[in-house]
């Protein structure tokens, strides 16, 4: 009777927390829902460009295997791989085709030096000669995806540590006290987001160090350039993290927002390719910070890009960071109007 009466209590509880009860049916639904389409639309056949002076025999067995796009000439193709519209081009020299794959995901150079083998299996012309923009042919899949999951645990960890000690200033009334002093909201949501920001630069900095000199991860940009990008991200993780504490009551409904928040930004931060996804899968992405911050953090890596390169990104990463501060500020209306 004694068991029953504590499984009676926790579920009257439980029932009493209908966000608790809708997230827990919810949330795996809709996390398995968005993997599935995912999946599902996974791609299955590269974007090639071919040269106007490749023979036309040859570009008609590659469009049986590949999506095909006649150019101009190399520069026009060149400059469509540098902004990863196709996965490689191709341009014979000599009666023999020389290919130039993107290579910075393994997965789709795979996807194309497959192609490509069929595509010889079947041809009477000379030995392809492959070169690659980025990365090679030997870069493995943790090389590729390592750039994203730095990311993505800074963005988490700092996530998750900045809500709940947010929350417990809260609850434990440091900041109702706080909220009572002649401090405008601007001033306390700037003064916390300093303070857990002097630590969250710390456990960013070594994170970084140890994926880059620990595990080795590639590196052709500049250390400081993915520093600043890490840092930025951090802050909006940061700021996201002290926003949505405030809607919490204990950690348990902090960490309900996990799968709602956290998950999708992984699922569509370029751990798959979303270019064969539905449209509102691909629109979705958009709305994600991790989104841009893995995409900035792989341009740097694995493609060698400047700060300059990746202003787009890092722009948005930083419009990110200041939205949630200011969201945060006025979520603190519900303690104090002033």
């Amino acid at each position: 009777m004694r068991v029953l009466s504590i499984a009676k209590r926790l579920i009257k509880q439980l029932r009493g927390d209908k966000r608790s009860i809708a997230l827990m049916f919810v949330a795996p639904v809709f996390v398995m829902y968005l993997l599935s389409a995912i999946l599902c639309s996974a791609t299955t056949t590269p974007n090639i460009d071919v040269i106007s002076s490749v023979p036309n025999t040859y570009v008609t067995k590659l469009q049986n295997l590949a999506n095909v796009k006649k150019v101009e000439s190399e520069e026009i193709a060149l400059n469509n791989l540098k902004d990863k519209s196709i996965d490689a081009y191709i341009i014979f020299k000599e009666n023999s085709p020389k290919i130039t794959i993107e290579g910075a995901d393994p997965a789709i150079t795979s996807l194309v030096m497959n192609t490509l083998n069929k595509l010889s299996n079947n041809s009477t012309s000379k030995k392809s000669e492959i070169t690659f923009l980025h990365g090679s042919k030997d870069m493995g899949t943790f090389d590729s995806m390592a750039p994203i999951l730095m990311g993505f645990f800074i963005f988490f960890f700092v996530f998750l540590i900045a809500g709940v000690a947010f929350l417990r200033e809260r609850i434990s009334g440091t900041l109702e006290r706080i909220l009572a002093s002649p401090l405008k909201r601007w001033e306390i949501v700037l003064g916390y987001f300093l303070g857990f920001g002097s630590f969250v630069a710390i456990q960013t900095i070594i994170l970084q160090l140890f994926s880059v000199y620990g595990l080795n991860v590639p590196l052709v940009g500049s250390f400081w350039t993915v520093l600043i990008i890490n840092l930025v991200l951090a802050s909006g993780s940061l700021a996201l993290g002290t926003l949505l504490s405030a809607f919490a009551r204990n950690e348990f409904q902090l960490f309900q927002f996990i799968p709602i928040v956290i998950v999708p930004q992984i699922m569509f931060s370029g751990i798959f390719d979303l270019r064969n996804s539905p449209v509102w899968a691909r629109v979705l992405s958009k709305i994600f910070p991790m989104t841009y911050g893995a995409e900035a953090l792989r341009d740097v890596m694995l493609r060698g890009k400047s700060l300059i390169d990746v202003k787009f990104d890092l722009l948005m990463l930083v419009g990110y960071a200041i939205l949630f501060l200011v969201l945060n500020t006025l979520a603190l209306k519900k303690y104090r109007k002033a």
